[in-house]
């Protein structure tokens, strides 16, 4: 994210892409001296060596499939409690206003008071946390958007306004009114998730994908282009571990974070000076037929992107992990090992010394009590300041359209249905994952709840992986329970935490980067007589700092589509409709009939299950050995 990458990296060609032309792991990189020392016989040679960019425009943003550069600070369980009363005065009506009012303000305190002791909440987290949304509501008048988690999770109900929501559920309304044996239920969903438009259904298939070798197609030729370009080939194993130059620890990498069968396949945005382009089709959306939701979802995408500049905003600078409350001395109150002599356990007549030093210990743990930290009086984050403390400057602010106007945007589109009856009235909720494998290099998501009817409110969580060094911690010799007292976390336990959740209620849009875990929670009917639903449009942003294959490298790998543009064709025409289906039923190996691509997609479900499980090992294996002083 230097100007080092693009004065010393040998500018890629359009069609230079991971598993086309550059190797599947290829990841762009800013170019950086490394220093070492060599022995020369009784004399020390001082070596610099520099090593050039990879890329042309940075190095990618952090991103929790790559767990090892991606440790968050280890976050006080205060400091998680007041982002999520924070997330939860953001919800009520008119907060930016009411923040200011005193009567309201002493409300709002009371309340959240009084929720202790169910809830470790004191007066200065509240009051941080009212100085806090009083300096945000300003932007947020301006903006619409407010962040829900540092990291960023930003939310906004404002910024998509009814007219557009009417209008996409209006355009997506042809893709949900077919017969009910067309309908594309998500497999092991007991038909309560419908998929409308999947990004694991035509990806891109090592080994049967055809790729242009030197062109690209549009939204106009996408489907007669069908068949044009070469095979894509498979990826060597080599090819599919991370390179080399980033490994911290050979022996905790994940192994195999890319896919050698599959990628999901983006489509591409460009910038414009009216708003934002689709120029290459939706996986699984036809161009023309879907043209009207072609320009809402071009729409959303638009204003989607100031949420996504808040999201990678602190990535940019990785000061995503600015504390509100510093912990960096594990003290007592009451400290029973500062106590008079003569109030400690004294040693009993014909108790052992050993006896005596175990009583005495066990009555120490038992007496002390962990000092929590306390917030000091509210400043901005790290990420918001220049080194001198003064605002930070535009320069330092992600802006995507600035950023990478010339090279514009790849974006994963999913359309998905949530639908609940008397029947089956519950939904059980997903599993703790992150986006994608590294084929993808998602690097932020945009979920938006356009359409719910009859359900109980429901919750996206989120948590992440910490540092379980404790090297800035003071403490004494075997004195470890600061650790799960203000962190929640236990000696030899795992370094995760859990972040908080946000409300996905109708109407709202929700950015989040790929640093976290997320997890959809359950919900049911409202009403149990009655059914109901929830639907989502949800965009992935691939990491605009490199280029994977999308669809305007692929052609349609589609066979109805390809068949639908054949039929139209006039020397087609004219044959008699059986000879026509005969045709195109004879075509083998490609393009792909809808039947093969369900097969593909079990594969592809189930290779990520795999590997969803593995990260989540992965994930969840830092683990917390506190130095014996």
């Amino acid at each position: 994210m230097s100007n080092l990458t693009a004065l010393n990296a040998p500018k890629l060609t359009r069609y230079q892409l991971p598993g086309f032309g550059l190797p599947l792991n290829f990841e762009p990189r800013d170019g950086y001296t490394s220093e070492s020392y060599e022995w020369y016989g009784d004399t020390r040679e001082h070596k610099r060596v520099f090593h050039p960019g990879q890329g042309d425009c940075g190095g990618l943003y952090p991103n929790a499939l790559d767990c090892e550069a991606n440790k968050m600070r280890l976050t006080p369980l205060r400091e998680f409690t007041m982002m999520r009363l924070m997330d939860q005065l953001t919800d009520k009506p008119d907060w930016d206003h009411k923040i200011f009012d005193e009567k309201i303000i002493a409300k709002w305190t009371a309340e959240a008071l009084l929720s202790a002791p169910d809830i470790d909440i004191t007066e200065k987290m509240v009051t941080w946390c009212i100085d806090e949304l009083q300096h945000k509501a300003k932007t947020f008048q301006e903006t619409g958007i407010i962040t829900a988690y540092d990291g960023d999770v930003a939310k906004s109900d404002t910024v998509i306004p009814s007219s557009l929501r009417y209008a996409l559920k209006a355009s997506i309304a042809p893709l949900e009114d077919i017969s009910e044996i067309y309908r594309d239920w998500h497999p092991g969903s007991d038909n309560i998730v419908l998929d409308l438009v999947h990004p694991s259904m035509f990806p891109v298939v090592y080994g049967r994908t055809r790729i242009l070798k030197d062109s690209v197609v549009g939204l106009d030729n996408c489907v007669e282009s069908c068949g044009d370009g070469e095979t894509l080939g498979v990826p060597s194993r080599e090819e599919t571990q991370q390179p080399t130059s980033n490994m911290l620890d050979g022996e905790t990498m994940l192994q195999d974070p890319y896919s050698r069968k599959y990628q999901w396949l983006p489509c591409d945005v460009s910038f414009e000076d009216d708003g934002v382009k689709i120029i290459s089709y939706i996986n699984n959306l036809h161009p023309k037929t879907h043209k009207p939701l072609y320009k809402v979802i071009e729409r959303i995408i638009e204003l989607a992107i100031p949420l996504w500049n808040q999201t990678l905003t602190p990535l940019k600078s990785r000061h995503y992990n600015s504390p509100r409350i510093n912990y960096d001395s594990c003290e007592y109150d009451p400290d029973p090992e500062a106590f008079p002599e003569h109030e400690q356990p004294q040693q009993l007549p014909n108790e052992t010394e050993d006896d005596y030093f175990e009583r005495k210990d066990e009555w120490v743990r038992n007496t002390r009590q962990v000092v929590k930290p306390e917030p000091e009086k509210f400043g901005l984050p790290r990420w918001n300041l220049n080194k001198d403390g003064t605002q930070l400057d535009d320069g330092m602010r992600v802006d995507l359209k600035k950023e990478f106007q010339e090279r514009g945007l790849q974006i994963i589109v999913k359309l998905a249905n949530i639908h609940l009856s008397p029947e089956k009235p519950n939904y059980a909720g997903g599993t703790w994952h992150v986006e994608g494998q590294l084929n993808e290099h998602i690097c932020a998501t945009a979920l938006y709840y356009y359409d719910s009817a009859n359900i109980t409110e429901s919750h996206l969580s989120f948590r992440q992986q910490s540092q379980s060094m404790a090297e800035d911690i003071s403490y004494d010799q075997d004195h470890h329970d600061w650790l799960p007292e203000v962190f929640g976390c236990h000696q030899d336990g795992s370094a995760v935490q859990y972040v908080g959740g946000v409300t996905t209620k109708e109407g709202r849009l929700i950015t989040f980067p790929n640093i976290f875990q997320h997890r959809v929670m359950p919900f049911q009917l409202l009403d149990g007589t009655k059914p109901g639903h929830r639907k989502i449009l949800a965009l992935f942003l691939v990491d605009p700092h490199i280029r994977i294959i999308s669809s305007a490298n692929v052609p349609c790998q589609q066979r109805e589509w390809w068949a639908q543009e054949i039929r139209g064709q006039e020397l087609f025409r004219i044959l008699p409709t059986e000879l026509q289906n005969e045709i195109i039923r004879k075509v083998e190996e490609f393009p792909i009939s809808i039947e093969e691509a369900k097969e593909l997609r079990l594969e592809l479900m189930e290779e990520r299950k795999v590997f969803v499980q593995k990260h989540d090992q992965k994930f969840a294996s830092e683990t917390f050995s506190l130095c014996e002083h």
